[in-house]
């Protein structure tokens, strides 16, 4: 998993962030090419994070798959599926629009990291 998000830079993601939700994968072999998962969950809303897939496989519709599953099940608890994305990453935007998400508003996030 951490090799694919090494690749394909979905944003921060760290070894134990798996332990946050759940996360979806499909695998070409014996190699992870496309990943998506669930994170932080506030009452009525679940975050999806890090949608990746390799740069060999795209274009295939595996993040559509992988998203409408995580979708189709945060639907099913009655809550709002959400996600982020960095401003100057237009291809997830283009992505995220094509599968029915909206720009709800901007924010400025700051990253940080323990020394």
């Amino acid at each position: 998993m951490m090799d694919l998000v090494e690749r394909a830079q979905p944003g921060p993601l760290l070894p134990r962030t798996i332990d946050l939700g759940t996360y979806l994968g499909v695998r070409d072999g014996r190699a992870l090419v496309a990943l998506a998962g669930t994170r932080m969950r506030l009452p009525g809303f679940t975050e999806i994070s890090a949608v990746c897939t390799d740069a060999e496989h795209r274009g295939l519709g595996l993040a559509k798959v992988l998203v409408g599953a995580l979708v189709d099940e945060i639907l099913d608890r009655g809550e709002v599926a959400c996600l982020h994305a960095v401003s100057t990453n237009t291809p997830a935007i283009r992505l995220y629009e094509a599968l029915g998400f909206t720009i709800r508003r901007e924010m400025d996030f700051a990253l940080l990291a323990s020394s």
